[in-house]
């Protein structure tokens, strides 16, 4: 399924593959998994939990959601998170939402 991965480390935002829901610990770096709606179109942000208590390094914020430490991965999901689909955004308008901090 179509994701986009934020890497704030190198200010990076990329289209990637998803094969399912088990390659998003892969892409965080962490199992501690929770997201966030970041949109009406059913798209949320998928992050480290505990990125503060980790103390990673890049943060990033896209609108007025809170801010993120560590990659985040943005995928479609219209059911709150329930089952995983294609992200409606495009690489273009996030980049257009995320601060980096």
């Amino acid at each position: 399924m179509k994701a986009i991965l934020i890497k704030p480390d190198e200010q990076t935002i990329e289209q990637i593959d998803l094969a399912g829901a088990e390659d998003i610990a892969k892409h965080i770096g962490f199992d501690t998994i929770t997201s966030d709606e970041i949109g009406p179109g059913g798209d949320r942000l998928y992050f480290d939990e505990e990125c503060f208590l980790r103390g990673s390094s890049g943060r990033f914020q896209i609108d007025t959601v809170v801010p993120v430490s560590g990659p985040g991965l943005i995928i479609g999901s219209p059911d709150n998170g329930q089952t995983l689909s294609d992200a409606v955004s495009d690489t273009e308008s996030i980049r257009a939402r995320v601060k980096y901090l």
